[in-house]
């Protein structure tokens, strides 16, 4: 038994070294090199941090774009999604709730026009981004809150539109917090 002691003990020591000191020291070095240096990408307006860049905000008010609900409430020390199936009865009431809040805060839209991203949760309950269409249909609602011409609502929703990545990976998609910090600077 004294045979094999001594060497568990060593190799022990050697991977909580490795594996518990030398690697995490590593990871956090090289996030030192990476946008934010490791905390994030932070989104500033005159000097004061507004949210991180791959974190969804929550907004509900009328004047802004709303983005993709969240099953933890944007916690993002708790992110995941709400487990549950598309025929469960309590998820399909919640589905149904938000489809009837969007559809009361954005009169004319049509049930079915409303993608599925607006009234369904992400995975992580953290998404930022949304699809243009989710954007468009909202351009009427703030157009009349904010006062200002569809038109304009709509170049801005097209200039924060990014394409898919390399131009085949993904879904085009809208940065919410991005596209509502622009929508703030056009009413200043």
């Amino acid at each position: 038994m004294k045979k094999y002691l001594l060497p568990s003990i060593k190799l022990t020591a050697l991977l909580i070294l490795l594996c518990a000191v030398l690697y995490p020291l590593l990871i956090a070095g090289i996030a030192r090199l990476a946008p934010g240096q490791g905390k994030g990408e932070t989104l500033t307006v005159n000097g004061k941090v507004v949210g991180y860049e791959n974190i969804g905000q929550k907004f509900t008010e009328d004047k802004y774009f709303w983005g993709r609900p969240s099953a933890v409430d944007y916690n993002a020390a708790g992110s995941a999604g709400s487990n549950k199936g598309p025929s469960n009865p309590e998820y399909l009431k919640t589905v149904q709730e938000r489809i009837d809040t969007f559809l009361v805060h954005n009169p004319g839209v049509h049930k079915e026009d409303i993608p599925s991203e607006m009234v369904t949760a992400s995975g992580s309950g953290l998404d930022p981004d949304i699809s243009p269409a989710a954007a468009v249909i909202q351009v009427k609602r703030i157009a009349n809150v904010r006062g200002l011409n569809e038109k304009t609502l709509l170049d801005l929703v097209a200039k924060h539109t990014e394409g898919p990545l390399a131009g085949i990976l993904g879904p085009s998609k809208i940065n919410v917090l991005k596209l509502n910090i622009d929508l703030d600077k056009l009413n200043k």
